[in-house]
């Protein structure tokens, strides 16, 4: 939410002139200039061009800044024309870091600017002209411009002179024409000269030329309004501007555009490059998904199905306004630079070497951390003489041969050896990066829902004797009736994909159920791992059970098992739980609010932050990560049916109504509906980091989002009346989630308190969800052995030759089982960017200094300071926890702290931190 929390500056080293420190005078004139107070930051004096002796100039002070807009014009600074003398303050941002092309632009602008032939503003009123049937308006140029003398030299300030009638009222909108030949990027308007104050309003959009479309841009002042509260002045204003964003549906997108439609997962594969690299459109009866943001590219030669695919480093169109700003795009340009390296330089290895070959010993892990990758001098040579790298890359690689040094991963930072035992792996399932697919196991037998013609007999290979065997004297019915047994089960997500992942060259799997067992000490372990091929003509039940055992074979197929458990959690929690269900699933959110949401609706307003980088970080996922023969394909089990299993999810289990976190949590038996709990529900393992901390989140988000639709929908009907709204939910349900629009579970949208879960839903996903399934990527996963990715073999069989190299070398076998050097450096460089955050993140309960005037109502702004002082608080509670010895989960000894959803962070690979927005 863009409220500064207390406190909250954009820092200056400049020293006011004594006349401008005081309140009484927020501007002030100095050798013929006018020093206005900047709006972004009161603390940094901005010159806004005013020719010496220019009348206007005098008259357009503002009386108090921070007081709200009344509507009325000043009785003073009159005009011996019949008006009044109102002055417009464009606040500009510039580039952080110039060359000198862009510095000669500024130069050209300026001058532009100066004489009046660069900006055009129109201020359009509340009221109606009678004889346009509009808004009343009236015109101006900006006129002139000088650098600020500030550290902040990248926002600058530009300034318009009207004559606005007695009559006019107070205005709502204001239209921008940019005459220049390029965009420039428009933070706020602010008018001063009406009674009340100055009034604000906010853009953070960048204002394209003339040039590139003819048509001005409609900025609308910091005031919500439900459609049937639009003054009549902007009334059409604000049909128009929806119209705008939603475009035609027709023609290719350009990099100026600001439009927002839908389009299928028809851009995945290449075939016009190769036939392997086909892909299915997801999107449809046979692969449902959710829909992506259009682009409009023509399709392909080989199949008129797939839109055609630009390829990096050339950018996928995303609305003008979606793309990074310049601190986020240089933070994830280093990293998308540093993860060249490291699968650069292991791929050349590779080639020299003949083939990628697997970690030899865990020493050669450790040194990925310790010493790094090193190359020798002659390797260095060949690389640059004959694959002709760039003159940037050739000084990087001569520079010095340790360029492949990893940071040690949280989870073996403080213990090298937890990954091997038992607790540490249950842990993880309620405390690592992907704690939310445990469940509890409340019927036995367990029985698979697949197609038993298909798939072979349904019922599993875990019988109850061997379950109780492992229960130390309890009874499996008591132990179930005692909320003691939970489970792991991919089984029938899986099994329909294990044959055709195991076709591919090296890449062995199985179905995996795990079963855990919750001990009376308060112990989470797990005691039975079931791993199923699909059924053979030799063999309709191909199904395996294992235990611990004691014995030093049984250990070593135990850990085996272990890891293909491993790799299937870590591909569920990539391709679904991370990707399908926060990614591509917000993605329809995002562009239904701005297709049917004015910018100047609440609930516009209340998502607006929650959507920051989302598409853009979605497009650059489509071409890099996700698409086929991306990382993910290379790097993962499933390989190059990686996003059909993730559709198979979407049309088997996603529910927008079980995205919010207590139905997840009762859902999975992992909670009870408990009505004297804050949120409704009471934990059935207390000690479950994930959903404890994750719960109070929840119900912050909650009061503060019931607390702000209260405001606004206080009457009986304003929610259904609210055309804007109606259109929105409905649009997300029938062309977001086309595939899934006729299901009974979509909540309805009648009542304030339909809506309050609804958006709660929403940005829980956005935030606090992701930052819990993302942030530990790297943490977690950074160490190979602990949640490989993928696995290259199956388990050794007496009868099979591979089961001597067992024998003789199990550590050996165990990790040529795991990815290679070249798929592990692969993906934990891409596991170490998706973890890191960016310099200019946006916290919850946080805000960005620049965009402070979202909103004029006080009374929202002291809710949400509310909100913010809520989340401080569990901070707190938070740390508290971590510190407490009972809870064996999140302390003890080499036990990393449980900090994913702690809500506030520095920049970085932290493992902490709850932004906004999935902005990574």
């Amino acid at each position: 939410m863009f409220a500064v929390k207390p406190g909250s500056t954009l820092k200056s080293n400049l020293s006011d002139n004594a006349f401008c420190r005081s309140p009484l005078f927020p501007s002030c004139n100095l050798n013929g200039f006018r020093y206005f107070r900047s709006r972004v930051n009161p603390n940094v004096r901005i010159q806004a061009v005013i020719s010496r002796g220019d009348k206007a100039a005098e008259n357009a002070t503002s009386p108090v800044e921070n007081q709200e807009t009344k509507g009325s014009l000043l009785s003073s600074g009159s005009s011996d024309s019949g008006g009044i003398q109102v002055r417009a303050a464009l606040t500009i941002r510039k580039k952080i870091k110039e060359n000198i092309i862009d510095k000669f632009d500024d130069k050209w602008e300026y001058f532009i600017n100066g004489i009046g032939q660069g900006i055009q503003i129109q201020l359009i009123s509340e009221e109606i002209d009678p004889e346009t049937n509009s808004g009343k308006s009236v015109k101006s140029f900006v006129r002139g411009w000088l650098p600020k003398p500030s550290n902040l030299s990248y926002i600058v300030e530009y300034a318009a002179d009207f004559t606005v009638p007695y009559d006019f009222g107070c205005p709502a909108a204001i239209l921008v024409t940019n005459l220049h030949g390029k965009e420039f990027y428009l933070l706020e308007i602010v008018i001063h000269g009406f009674d009340g104050g100055p009034i604000f309003f906010p853009a953070n959009t960048w204002i394209h030329s003339q040039n590139d479309n003819p048509q001005n841009r409609i900025i609308f002042k910091n005031q919500a309004y439900l459609p049937s509260q639009t003054p009549a002045g902007i009334k059409d204003l604000r049909q128009e501007d929806l119209l705008r964003i939603r475009g035609t549906g027709k023609g290719e997108r350009k990099k100026h555009d600001r439009i927002y439609d839908y389009a299928t997962y028809n851009d995945l594969g290449n075939p016009d490059k190769d036939e392997d690299l086909a892909r299915p459109v997801l999107g449809g009866d046979e692969w449902p998904y959710p829909r992506r943001c259009r682009t409009g590219r023509p399709p392909t030669i080989s199949d008129p199905l797939s839109e055609s695919r630009i390829e990096k480093p050339h950018p996928v169109y995303v609305p003008r306004d979606e793309t990074f700003e310049e601190t986020k795009q240089d933070t994830f340009s280093a990293g998308r630079l540093k993860a060249l390296f490291h699968n650069l330089i292991p791929s050349l290895a590779a080639t020299l070497s003949s083939s990628d070959i697997p970690f030899q010993c865990f020493s050669d892990i450790d040194k990925l951390y310790n010493e790094g990758v090193l190359l020798r001098e002659e390797e260095h040579r060949d690389m640059m003489d004959s694959l002709l790298l760039g003159k940037m890359m050739k000084q990087v690689l001569s520079a010095g041969e340790r360029l492949l040094k990893y940071e040690i991963p949280a989870v073996i930072k403080r213990d090298r050896f937890s990954w091997l035992r038992d607790n540490e792996f249950a842990r993880q399932t309620l405390a690592g990066v992907n704690p939310v697919n445990i469940e509890l196991l409340k019927e036995f037998p367990i029985c698979s829902k697949l197609d038993s013609s298909e798939y072979g007999p349904p019922e599993s290979a875990i019988t109850k004797e061997l379950l109780e065997h492992e229960l130390g004297g309890m009874s499996l019915e008591k132990a179930i009736e005692e909320k003691r047994l939970f489970m792991l089960d991919f089984h029938d997500m899986l099994l329909p994909f294990i044959k055709k992942m195991n076709s591919l060259s090296g890449r062995k799997a199985y179905a995996t159920r795990t079963i855990l067992f919750h001990t009376p000490t308060g112990i989470l372990r797990p005691i039975v791992i079931e791993l199923s091929l699909p059924p053979t003509p030799s063999s309709l039940r191909n199904k395996s059970v294992y235990t611990q055992g004691h014995d030093a074979t049984t250990h070593w197929i135990w850990k085996l098992a272990k890891a293909h458990v491993c790799s299937n959690d870590a591909g569920i929690h990539q391709l679904v739980n991370h990707w399908l269900r926060t990614h591509a699933c917000m993605e329809p959110y995002i562009i239904a609010t701005h297709r049917q949401l004015s910018t100047l609706h609440p609930v516009y307003k209340l998502l607006h932050p929650h959507m920051r980088y989302t598409l853009e970080i979605n497009a650059i996922a489509r071409q890099n990560l996700i698409n086929g023969g991306g990382i993910i394909e290379a790097s993962f089990s499933p390989g190059k049916y990686a996003m059909e299993l993730s559709s198979a999810a979407y049309k088997s289990m996603w529910r927008f109504d079980m995205e919010a976190l207590p139905a997840d949590l009762i859902r999975r038996g992992m909670a009870v509906q408990d009505p004297s709990m804050p949120c409704g529900v009471k934990l059935v393992i207390e000690d479950y980091p994930y959903a404890a901390d994750g719960l109070l989140i929840w119900t912050a988000i909650k009061e503060w989002v019931e607390s702000y639709v209260e405001k606004f929908y206080s009457d009986p009907n304003s929610v259904t009346s609210d055309d804007e709204l109606q259109a929105w939910w409905n649009e997300i349900k029938h062309k977001g989630h086309h595939d899934k629009r006729n299901e009974p579970w979509w909540p309805k949208l009648d009542t304030k308190e339909d809506l309050s879960g609804i958006l709660t839903t929403m940005i829980w996903v956005a935030s606090g969800q992701h930052a819990a399934i993302n942030f530990g990527q790297y943490p977690f996963g950074g160490y190979v052995p602990n949640r490989p990715t993928l696995t290259r073999k199956l388990l050794p069989q007496e009868n099979e030759p591979e089961y001597d190299k067992f024998i003789n070398n199990p550590q050996g076998f165990f990790l040529s089982s795991l990815p290679t050097q070249l798929q592990a450096t692969k993906v934990m460089a891409v596991q170490e960017t998706l973890s890191t955050h960016s310099p200019d993140e946006e916290y919850l309960g946080q805000a960005n200094p620049l965009h402070n005037h979202w909103i004029n109502d006080h009374e929202i702004l002291k809710l949400f300071n509310k909100f913010s002082a809520r989340l401080e608080e569990i901070e707190e509670i938070i740390n508290t926890r971590n510190k407490n010895i009972h809870l064996k989960n999140r302390s003890g000894a080499g036990i990393p702290p449980y900090e994913l959803l702690l809500p506030t962070s520095g920049a970085g690979v932290t493992g902490r931190g709850i932004p906004n927005s999935i902005s990574i």
